[in-house]
Order: structure tokens, then C-alpha cells, then sequence
């Protein structure tokens, strides 16, 4: 009705807005009876030349104009992320893992292409991070996530492997019966829950052996820094090893049995699925700078 009260404005004539609409004159009538008695106001008088709209009419033009143009806007959707202006605060909800893998990599991205936004990331659990995202608290997650509720739209951003990581010098990298070093030594995990058993225990126990965890500490930083100076070992994401383990003095090699590779994902709340801000985030994180 609001169009057909812009197209009698414009062209004063009935006849004319029903043929530019595609409406029958009966149709064009209606709208205007029912617009006269929704906003109690003649809205137009008849007079030879055609329709002249009252000082009411004339008034809420603009009004009504920018409501249509308002609708209009919304009905086409959210407009284009420009990296170049956008002033956004990126909310990250993520481990110390994500923090030191992907993090200093998306920060260089960002400071590169989009310099006026802003990267805040908070250090949360995975049950944390999903209830700071249904919460509204953070705009996306980064980690581990297995299987997802409906409420989640997951992005897998890289595959994630296992490294055998110890002092330099360790026993356990000199040894032929790797696996049976591995079985006797004490072990350093990293549990957000504060557990004692991790996926190698369970990688274990399906070859019916066991191992002995001393230590279980809930970030991965200080699980590096306890091997440095004890006969401690750990088995920790290889993108985490590979960087870090030269600056915290280990040596590293493949695990002595298979253990499970699991996914790194971006996580982001349904009712954000099409906010162009995180789709750009998202890109970021897959393309080729981010490792």
C-alpha cells in the first residue's frame, strides 16, 4: 500500500500507477480506502486533472518514502564488509593453542588489510566458548568442537596432529622400543577439566597398555615449560611443538602409536550466519597466510 501511496504522489493518476504496477484500477482503489481509513485522512481529492493529495498527504511523504527505502534495504540483505573502513571489534572466544597458532597470523591479517578494526580474544573452555556465543559475549569460536548443536554453524579450518614432544637430550628419543620408553615414562597432559586421562590413554588402552600421567595442567604453555627441566614427556598438537619447541629448549618426533588427528574449527551462532563481517573473518582464517 505504501508504494501505491508514492506511485498516486508521483503521478496523481490512478490509472497511471495501476498500469506501471501491473495492478488492476480495483485493486489501486482498494489500497487507497484502506490507507484513507487506517490513517483517517482523505489522502487525495479528486479534481479534474486527476488527484491532488491533502496537506496531511503531502506531510508524510517523506516519511513513508524513507520507510520503503528502509524495507528496501533490509530486504537486500546486509551490506558488503569493506575491510578498509570497517571499524568492527572482533569478539574470539579460543584456547592458549588457537591463541598461539592462529592468532598472531590473523592479527597480521588484520592489521594489513583491515587496520581499523579490533581483535579482542578471551581465553574460554569449549563448553565456555558455546555459551558466550549463544550469549552474544564473543562473535565467533576457535578450537575443537565435536559435533556441534543446530545452534552452531562450524567451519573446518585445518586438521590437527600429534607430536611426541620432551627435553632435549631425552631418553625416549635414543631408545629402539620407543613405545615400550613411552609406556614407563611420566607424562604432562593438558585438561581444561582437570583429568588425569586424555585421547592417548584411550589410544592405549585399545592396545591393552597403560601409561602413568604425574602432571595435568589446563594450558599448553605450561605444559611446555614443565618438560624443560624434568624427565617429563607430552604428547601435544604439532602446531603448537613444531614453533615452540626450539624456544623452550625439546625435542620432538612422531608419537610411538597412532593417535586420532582432530579438527580445528571456527564456530559461529546460526543467527550470525549471514553477518559479512564474520563471513570475511571466516575467509581470512581459510586463506593461505593464516597456517
Amino acid at each position: 500500500m505504501l508504494m501505491i501511496f508514492v506511485g498516486l504522489m508521483r503521478h496523481r493518476k490512478a490509472t497511471v500507477v495501476a498500469e506501471n504496477m501491473g495492478l488492476t484500477q480495483s485493486t489501486i482503489s482498494h489500497a487507497l480506502r484502506r490507507l484513507r481509513e487506517t490513517l483517517e485522512d482523505e489522502l487525495f481529492l479528486r479534481r479534474p486533472q486527476g488527484l491532488e493529495p491533502t496537506a496531511f498527504a503531502i506531510a508524510i511523504e517523506p516519511a513513508v518514502r524513507q520507510a520503503i527505502a528502509s524495507l528496501e534495504s533490509a530486504l537486500a540483505g546486509p551490506a558488503p564488509f569493506d575491510p578498509q573502513s570497517a571499524q568492527t571489534t572482533f569478539r574470539l572466544g579460543t584456547s592458549d593453542l588457537e591463541l598461539a597458532t592462529f592468532v598472531p597470523a590473523l592479527i597480521e591479517q588484520l592489521r594489513r588489510t583491515a587496520p581499523h578494526t579490533r581483535l579482542l580474544a578471551r581465553a574460554l573452555t569449549r563448553k565456555d566458548a558455546k555459551r558466550a556465543l549463544e550469549e552474544g559475549e564473543i562473535d565467533a569460536a576457535l578450537g575443537y568442537f565435536w559435533s556441534p548443536e543446530d545452534a552452531f554453524i562450524q567451519t573446518t579450518l585445518k586438521k590437527e596432529n600429534y607430536r611426541l614432544v620432551a627435553r632435549a637430550g631425552h631418553p625416549i628419543f635414543k631408545v629402539r622400543n620407543r613405545l615400550a620408553a613411552y609406556c614407563a615414562a611420566d607424562h604432562v597432559i593438558v585438561s581444561f577439566a582437570g583429568d588425569f586421562r586424555g585421547i592417548v590413554d584411550r589410544a592405549l588402552a585399545e592396545r591393552n597398555l597403560a601409561r602413568r600421567v604425574a602432571v595435568s595442567v589446563p594450558f599448553f604453555f605450561p605444559a611446555l615449560a614443565s618438560l624443560s627441566g624434568t624427565d617429563l614427556v607430552a604428547t601435544l598438537p604439532a602446531s603448537l611443538v613444531v614453533p615452540f619447541a626450539g624456544p623452550f629448549g625439546l625435542s620432538h618426533a612422531e608419537p610411538p602409536l597412532a593417535v586420532r588427528s582432530f579438527d580445528i574449527g571456527l564456530l559461529i551462532h546460526s543467527r550470525n550466519e549471514r553477518n559479512t563481517a564474520l563471513v570475511w573473518l571466516r575467509d581470512q582464517l581459510l586463506a593461505k597466510q593464516i597456517p
